[in-house]
């Protein structure tokens, strides 16, 4: 047995199974997210629903998951994450299950509203998660693996969901036949929602706080301890919210997670008005799609955590991640040209990999930054601005598709979005050094 091998056997590996139960939830989150916007042709036809209708069940989803991440950072600060996690998962499933049960726009947006609260706990939760059982050396690592469930979750979404609306086949005889899966989008959201409560289970039976669980060994919490202590054991609010890397966080949450709103939200449409898809055949563009972009996030994660591990600072070695990866968002200046399905899946891809990567090495400024009593203070903030951003972005779109049917200068601004990240952060934290409070 090699050493590293040896040493790793001796620390232990349970912050991994911590991993796996944070990406399981937020691939669950992503298939109940996307689900809308593959059903957005349907529903527009038989509601009459305009580009601004659904833009505006984007807002309101948006508005609530800003309303909820300010208040929830606070709160598993307060609660912890398993308290936490665990009410923020069951709201959101049991929204996306009523979701299924709505006969009105109305309906629809309180739905939508209810989702987008539920949903604002999962990234704060997972980051908080992180901070908790990671040294900082290992957590863009981390997030990038937790995060690359966001993709799992679209891809979830574009193979299964068909199959659950439209598959039929018989099963049973007289007195009573069951016709299958084809449950049409009502039963595609109850039935996906119901088997979601499921992941509570190991969750509430796994998650306690590092030197609170009987099963890890002595040598992995020394492990994840590894880091100098904190200034603080409490951060109190006005301190946080008065320094500027708060602000740069919610900056750089604010530019890029609405190209990941809009990615999310309208892939499927673009694709049907421009490449004749529907919702039987959306599932193979998507999958490719975000199957690339989950490469990126692993590799965007581990190339920081790498340049760490050979010596290079961590100012270094994010920024350095960041300019990388925020030139892959480049070519979607030209995807108007594109009148090829494949070439274009692949540019998109390319983008949605450009941004997983960029994405969970911003995820990581706040353990960065602040002492682990302020992180999810400084993730509600960031992720709340994330949100306004995505709300302004979604009125932007409906407009744009409303008045000019062509998502030209949408996707063009799109391609430069992360480059122009970069430079606000690099340069409004040209030392990236640790706060103090």
């Amino acid at each position: 047995m090699s050493q590293a091998k040896a040493t790793t056997a001796k620390i232990g590996n349970y912050r991994w199974g911590i991993v796996a139960l944070l990406f399981a939830a937020l691939a669950i989150n992503y298939t109940h997210r996307q689900m809308l916007g593959l059903f957005k042709p349907e529903l527009e036809a038989k509601f009459g629903w305009s580009e601004e209708s659904y833009a505006g069940l984007v807002f309101w989803f948006q508005c609530a998951y800003a309303i909820g991440q300010l208040c929830f950072g606070r709160f598993l600060d307060v609660a912890g994450v398993r308290i936490g996690y665990t009410i923020a998962y069951a709201a959101w499933t049991l929204a996306h299950m009523a979701t299924g049960m709505v006969t009105d726009l109305t309906q629809f947006t309180m739905a939508r509203f209810a989702l987008g609260l539920g949903e604002s706990g999962s990234f704060p939760s997972s980051l908080k998660a992180i901070t908790e059982w990671f040294p900082q050396k290992e957590r863009a690592l981390a997030a990038g693996i937790f995060n690359s469930g966001t993709s799992i979750g679209v891809m979830i979404a574009a193979a299964g969901v068909p199959f659950i609306a439209l598959t039929t086949f018989k099963i049973g005889t007289f007195p009573m036949e069951f016709h299958g899966l084809g449950l049409g989008w009502r039963g595609s959201f109850m039935v996906t929602g119901a088997l979601s409560l499921l992941w509570l289970v190991p969750w509430l039976l796994m998650y306690r706080r590092p030197h609170q669980h009987k099963k890890l060994t002595p040598a992995e919490l020394e492990h994840i301890r590894q880091d100098p202590a904190d200034s603080v054991e409490k951060a109190p609010f006005w301190k946080v919210v008065s320094k500027k890397e708060t602000w740069i966080y919610a900056l750089a949450k604010c530019m890029i997670d609405p190209i990941w709103w809009l990615y999310l939200f309208w892939l499927p449409d673009f694709f049907h008005k421009n490449y004749g898809l529907d919702i039987s055949s959306f599932g193979a563009p998507l999958v490719v799609i975000y199957l690339i972009s989950d490469i990126g996030s692993v590799v965007g994660g581990w190339m920081s955590s790498f340049l760490i591990g050979r010596g290079l600072s961590v100012n270094v070695s994010r920024k350095v991640t960041f300019f990388l990866f925020s030139l892959f968002a480049l070519p979607m200046f030209f995807i108007h040209m594109v009148h090829d399905l494949w070439p274009a899946v692949l540019i998109i891809g390319l983008a949605t990999a450009g941004h997983q990567a960029f994405s969970c090495n911003v995820y990581t400024m706040p353990s960065d930054l602040f002492p682990r009593s302020a992180v999810g203070t400084v993730l509600g903030i960031g992720g709340a601005m994330g949100a306004v951003g995505g709300m302004v972005m979604s009125l932007f779109v409906g407009w744009i598709l409303q008045t000019t049917h062509s998502y030209t200068l949408i996707f063009a601004i799109a391609a430069f979005t992360y480059f122009t990240a970069f430079v606000f952060v690099h340069f409004l934290t040209p030392k990236y050094k640790r706060v103090e409070l």
